[in-house]
């Protein structure tokens, strides 16, 4: 039988990950020895596989139920975490449940339970009203962004789950700020903390920008420019604003993708997926984008509109400048605007003009095929090739799903790759294909 360090090797090149830093390495002595952990540590740094390495480690392959339990502030984040344990191949089911899709898909799921089970406070407290999920052997309880999950709005809902675990032996509590007071029904007690916040952003840039116009829309664009065809996010405070501001690029011709709470999850979730395979290279996003979501190093963020709280602007700028890369935070501010005292920047950038093009070669395009077809990536790599006659340097990511895949193409090739492979057969299956 594999010994368990080889094991974990194993996990980490399907990972592609060749050590460990030190903050996992301390995190998986932690776990494994503790019965409660807090890990505090910058977005970015590999707080889901620290907690998911030990707390696998720990699950009994003869039992039948739920062992392990995460508890998430957010869809995509579920979601995300999903894919890693999928990546793993730790060998135990694993299975996410959030609003926003059908719960009878998540009863089918729960009737097989899985030893893994990733969640939303409102689904999974949905689930115990019900009765559609069995609690004797959740052991293991990982509050993941606790300092999101357990905030007003969340805090009923995290209190009625929890105490309906009544043996939970482990607990793992992770956030990249510590902004809140844990509440005495999480049952934490003599927890050992792991603090790595210090150690962060220590190759962020923060710069100013002034716009002397009153709703800043041209100066974003001349930023933009100035910048060049690099991966960021636009951050606003509001809805309304994005909307706003995405209404501008597009009539000045700048692709981008958009991201907040009202959006269909359908449509989030594409929005990241384009983002990850670089058909947009720019993302305007709530706060909800700034916490634990897959998307790639970015080479900046723009405070469109100025942060409310300090732990805002900690978070937004925790998506630049990740473990030794460097990056910039640029804050838009109008001449006469209060900037507040928690951003200290004496740096002004000034703006160049530029007209080099800032758009994206590539586009998405849907296959409506996925893992349960027994569609592998290398098949459509081979439809691409034979069919749609790309080269080898004109395929672009690949993202395989359950039930439907995704796949980055040449912008200027994607109707003509749709033409000619567009229903036909992949495996057994055929497959419509269409552009995103």
């Amino acid at each position: 039988m594999m010994s368990k360090m080889k094991q974990q090797q194993a996990i980490l090149a399907k990972l592609n990950i060749k050590t460990l830093n030190p903050m996992q390495e301390e995190a998986l002595l932690s776990i494994s020895s503790t019965a409660n952990t807090v890990l505090l540590s910058p977005t970015g740094t590999g707080k889901t596989v620290a907690f998911l390495l030990p707390t696998i480690k720990a699950l009994n392959i003869e039992c039948k139920n739920v062992q392990l339990l995460i508890l998430v502030p957010s869809r995509e984040l579920a979601i995300q975490i999903e894919q890693v344990v999928r990546q793993m191949g730790s060998g135990f089911k694993v299975n996410a449940v959030y609003g926003g899709r059908p719960f009878s898909k998540d009863k089918i799921e729960l009737a097989h339970p899985p030893a893994i089970l990733i969640g939303t406070p409102g689904r999974i407290a949905d689930h115990l009203r019900r009765e559609t999920l069995l609690v004797e052997d959740i052991k293991t309880l990982v509050l993941d962004e606790f300092d999101k999950s357990l905030e007003i709005g969340f805090e009923k809902e995290m209190s009625e789950i929890l105490s309906n675990l009544p043996n939970i032996k482990k607990r793992v509590l992770t956030s990249a700020t510590q902004d809140i007071d844990i509440p005495s029904f999480v049952g934490l007690e003599n927890e050992l903390i792991i603090d790595y916040l210090d150690i962060k952003t220590s190759n962020l840039e923060v710069k100013k920008v002034l716009a002397p116009d009153k709703n800043k829309l041209q100066t974003l664009v001349d930023l933009l420019y100035h910048i060049g065809n690099k991966p960021g996010i636009i951050f606003c405070n509001f809805k309304d604003s994005i909307q706003f501001v995405s209404d501008f690029l597009n009539k000045n011709k700048i692709d981008h993708g958009c991201f907040y709470g009202g959006m269909e999850q359908i449509e989030r979730e594409r929005a990241l997926i384009k983002f990850r395979n670089g058909t947009h290279q720019i993302i305007i996003a709530t706060d909800l984008a700034a916490r634990g979501l897959d998307i790639p190093e970015l080479n900046f963020i723009i405070h469109y509109q100025l942060p409310l709280k300090v732990e805002e602007f900690t978070h937004r700028n925790g998506r630049t400048a990740r473990m030794n890369a460097g990056g910039t935070a640029y804050v838009l501010q109008l001449e006469d605007e209060y900037l507040p005292e928690f951003i200290k920047t004496s740096q002004i950038e000034k703006l160049n003009n530029s007209n080099a093009s800032i758009n994206s070669k590539w586009a998405t395009l849907y296959i409506s095929g996925g893992r349960k077809d027994k569609i592998s990536k290398g098949d459509i790599a081979g439809l691409l090739f034979k069919k749609g006659h790309l080269d080898k340097n004109e395929l672009g990511i690949i993202e395989l799903k359950q039930d439907c895949a995704f796949v980055a193409v040449p912008k200027d090739k994607a109707e003509t790759i749709i033409d000619k492979t567009n229903n036909l057969r992949l495996k057994k299956k055929k497959v419509r294909i269409t552009k995103i």
